[in-house]
């Protein structure tokens, strides 16, 4: 439409979420999951950002992706895994009782 523009504002707003930033509480989750019999823990890298690139990034140790087991974030066929919750809350309780030592 003549005499009008558009203006972007903004960017990222959030900090990478930086693997060495959590290297030590994943490598605890990881031996927890071991000691309780889980399968081992795998780390990934994706394009997303949440709240814990802002606690990492402030110097926090984070994990995220504790939650449930899964697939299809956000979408039509966004699902849990209900097999999978125990174990996963018995991984996050073992992962708090560590931490707390």
């Amino acid at each position: 439409m003549p005499r009008t523009r558009l203006e972007v504002l903004g960017g990222p707003n959030r900090p990478p979420l930086e693997p060495a930033a959590s290297a030590d509480l994943f490598a605890l989750a990881r031996r927890v999951a071991a000691d309780l019999g889980l399968a081992p823990l795998a780390g990934a890298a994706v394009g997303g950002a949440s709240d814990g690139n802002l606690t990492a990034g402030a110097g926090c140790p984070t994990l995220d992706g504790l939650g449930a087991v899964g697939g299809g974030a956000h979408a039509d066929d966004e699902h849990v895994v209900v097999a999978e919750l125990p174990g996963r809350a018995r991984l996050l309780a073992g992962l708090v009782e560590a931490v707390r030592g």
